[in-house]
């Protein structure tokens, strides 16, 4: 890296693609999935410092990122509580993605936001058990037991659709 060259812009380009794929695929929501990404970079820069000592600097991101996106679900929450509003809209559409993506992403959409982090952080970030427990601070049974919820309401879900596009 040359001397001049900013290390949390090292990062950046190194992990903001990544990161916004792997909060599309939690939220659905492309949008709001790179705001949270850019938000937790902001916070970088903020505590910039602390930030260039961590050890896993874009685990810490993604921490920073995916409690962004769960103070928006609970912020909606509590707008459609309060107005009495009726289900969210449907995810976008994708940016072109084929339609089993897009499906996959609307189906986990449709999961308990705690089934759908522990899937995503599993699943399509690939992190190990160990670390998904750790970075939700539960024990790893408890993942495993939400992976195989998860498992077997995506299957039911995506079935649902099957049948549907096969009538």
């Amino acid at each position: 890296m040359p001397e001049d060259e900013d290390p949390i812009r090292v990062i950046y380009d190194a992990s903001y693609r990544r990161l916004v794929g792997q909060l599309y695929a939690l939220c659905g929501n492309r949008g709001d999935a790179e705001d949270a990404v850019q938000e937790a970079f902001v916070q970088a820069v903020y505590h910039r410092r602390r930030f260039l000592e961590m050890d896993r600097p874009e685990a810490w991101l993604r921490t920073v990122a995916l409690n962004r996106i769960r103070k928006g679900w609970r912020r909606r929450a509590l707008a459609r509580r309060v107005l009495s509003q009726s289900s969210a809209a449907a995810p976008d559409d994708g940016f072109g993605l084929d339609p089993d993506h897009v499906a996959l992403v609307a189906a986990l959409g449709r999961l308990t936001p705690v089934l759908r982090e522990t899937f995503v952080l599993h699943y399509v970030i690939d992190l190990p058990v160990a670390t998904v427990a750790s970075e939700l601070n539960v024990a790893e049974g408890t993942v495993k037991a939400r992976l195989s919820r998860g498992r077997v309401a995506l299957a039911d879900l995506l079935s649902d659709r099957e049948g549907a596009d096969h009538v």
